[in-house]
């Protein structure tokens, strides 16, 4: 299964761009990036790919029992069955993108996405855990037709590939590919919560779906990006599960059964009976307050060779690059993921990360080094212990409790 996660290729891909994207940020002098949601949009990532190789074998099981059993016809994969099934992906994904700001439980799965208040490539990576699992309830009329499992997933990854590259400000308006094609500038508008822009441009590769269903709106005025009810935390779990959250406390708090039910199903925006009106008022670049908390002074270097670390341990978990089994994946799994919660404790500076940080160095050591039998001299073991060295030194000069802070974060 691993030699067929196409997540595995796309990803250095993807980093590349996100790369090029931050070098012409500096060159040309461009906030379009800030750091901290940066960091947190990494690791949102980050943690999110440990879920792809969940979502592959539920495809292939799934999907794949029903190719065997009730497929129309049997496809082989060529030039144009690929244009076919992309154009497939892309119908049904339109609908499953529109349900996802219309159905709460789906807006919840998907709302970690559009909770980032800036646009570029690194926002495009901020996908939730539960989206991933939610998109793949959806494709399994293309088994039935008679796409294969593989196939699909594959397709999928590419789908999802050319909706990354949506994700940025430094693409203008790209006159006639506009009108059957979506750009960046359709997909701004999409993350836009002006109120002419919202629920619009749902197409990720096609844009002519919208114009078609009546969910078009063309890039006018200045985009303001976020959402309604933010999580106001970089913390990768209250971003992948805040409206859950959201949700659930209006399930208890309602004093009817029936809409302690329906709250789930209902459009996003619904309220139960009992509960007090909440007036939304439009968000603009004029009161818009960004969420920019505190953070522990010196901290970007040590973030930046934190994302390093990151990345080594998420190809332990998605490829076959450290030769780990199941049982070691997930261990690196849940290595990665107090990792990156970690980082939202530097990013805001919160006191529990001093013990939490120091105890997750140790422990990250100890398990890569046995995990991978690393008990003689090697080039990866001295890169391990050296890395570990700085890490547990920068955490204990400059991450306790009473440390210095930065009063505002900065662009990149």
């Amino acid at each position: 299964m691993q030699e067929t996660n196409v997540y595995t290729y796309l990803t250095p891909i993807a980093l590349f761009f996100v790369l090029l994207e931050v070098g012409l940020c500096l060159a040309y002098k461009r906030n379009y990036i800030s750091f901290p949601e940066a960091v947190a949009n990494f690791g949102t990532a980050l943690a999110n790919q440990t879920v792809n190789v969940l979502v592959a074998a539920g495809v292939y099981v799934v999907y794949g029992y029903l190719w065997e059993n009730y497929r129309i016809f049997t496809i082989e994969l060529n030039w144009w069955t690929f244009i076919l099934l992309l154009l497939g992906v892309d119908f049904i994904f339109y609908w499953v993108h529109r349900w996802g700001h219309a159905i709460n439980i789906m807006w919840a799965a998907h709302s970690p996405h559009h909770s980032a208040e800036e646009m570029n490539f690194m926002v495009a990576l901020r996908a939730s855990v539960t989206q991933r699992f939610s998109s793949f309830l959806f494709f399994w009329p293309l088994a039935l037709i008679g796409f294969q499992p593989l196939h699909i997933y594959m397709m999928s990854g590419i789908h999802l590939f050319i909706a990354f590259l949506h994700h940025t400000e430094f693409i203008g308006k790209l006159g006639w590919f506009e009108k059957y094609f979506t750009t960046p500038s359709h997909h701004r508008v999409h993350h836009g919560v002006n109120f002419p822009y919202l629920d619009k441009n749902f197409g990720e590769f096609l844009i002519i779906w919208d114009k078609m269903f009546g969910s078009f709106a063309e890039e006018r005025e200045k985009v303001v990006y976020g959402i309604y009810d933010h999580p106001n935390s970089w913390n990768p779990v209250k971003i992948n599960f805040h409206f859950f959250i959201v949700l659930w406390r209006y399930a208890v708090a309602a004093p009817y059964w029936w809409d302690k039910v329906r709250v789930w199903f209902m459009p996003a925006g619904w309220r139960p009976r009992g509960l007090p009106e909440k007036q939304m008022v439009e968000i603009t670049t004029e009161n818009q307050i960004k969420f920019r908390p505190a953070m522990f002074d010196n901290a970007r270097v040590y973030l930046l060779v934190q994302l390093a670390v990151g990345v080594f341990l998420m190809l332990g978990v998605i490829s076959n690059l450290m030769g780990w089994n199941t049982a070691q994946r997930w261990l690196g799994a849940g290595l990665l993921w107090w990792h990156i919660i970690n980082w939202s404790g530097i990013l805001e500076a919160k006191p529990w990360l001093w013990i939490s940080e120091n105890l997750r160095v140790i422990a990250t050591l100890y398990a890569v080094v046995a995990i991978n039998g690393l008990f003689q001299p090697s080039l990866l073991l001295a890169a391990l212990v050296a890395v570990s060295a700085f890490s547990f030194i920068w955490t204990n000069l400059y991450f306790r409790p009473g440390s210095p802070k930065l009063a505002t974060a900065q662009e990149i």
